[in-house]
């Protein structure tokens, strides 16, 4: 029977592995790899290209291990690098566009998700977002970054973050209603 520590203290096996033991680089990519998937996939709009973008964040991760400093979590730190690296892949794509911030809708709008939705309808629904909007929703909702944060890592305005995140919540709003009338059958 394999024991799981409960304490999530990997110094030993991220010192192994940053010597290039190869086996303790899998057992943390083992470890990370569902985990940083979800986060890859959150921006990418397919399982393939989430993958192909997670598989370079480990080669980076890997060849970038001596320089993990030990003051935040481990976790945490492979996960700045998956979304820097998601973030990158879409200016690579030229997929990353951000329209003007001067149609800044400031009123914040609840978006109400209901319940009978799945994960995964949530995330299809998401990724029908343009690249900007979608980015800078996951940055800000699901990701916990501040708009002075997204506005640094994404190099726009602050107001910018925040008209996309608005624009954004509108579009998904209106999907959500139009897909309950739909499925409620009043239309």
């Amino acid at each position: 029977m394999k024991l799981i520590s409960l304490h999530k203290n990997y110094n030993k096996l991220i010192a192994k592995a940053a010597k290039g033991n190869r086996r303790a680089q899998q057992e943390l990519f083992e470890l990370f790899a569902p985990k940083m998937m979800g986060v890859c996939r959150k921006y990418m709009k397919n399982n393939d290209l989430a993958e192909e973008v997670m598989l370079t964040g480990f080669l980076k991760v890997f060849t970038n291990l001596d320089t993990f400093n030990d003051l935040g979590s481990f976790e945490g730190w492979i996960r700045r690098i998956m979304v820097n690296e998601s973030i990158s892949q879409l200016r690579k794509d030229k997929k990353l566009r951000f329209e003007d911030e001067t149609a800044l809708d400031t009123q914040e709008h609840a978006t109400y998700i209901d319940d009978a939705l799945e994960v995964e309808e949530i995330q299809k629904l998401i990724d029908t977002l343009p690249d900007g909007y979608k980015t800078v929703f996951v940055l800000y909702v699901i990701e916990g970054y501040k708009h002075s944060e997204i506005a640094e890592l994404l190099k726009i305005t602050e107001g910018t973050s925040k008209s996309q995140l608005s624009k954004a919540r509108k579009m998904l709003q209106t999907r959500l209603t139009q897909q309950n009338k739909i499925s409620y059958g009043t239309h």
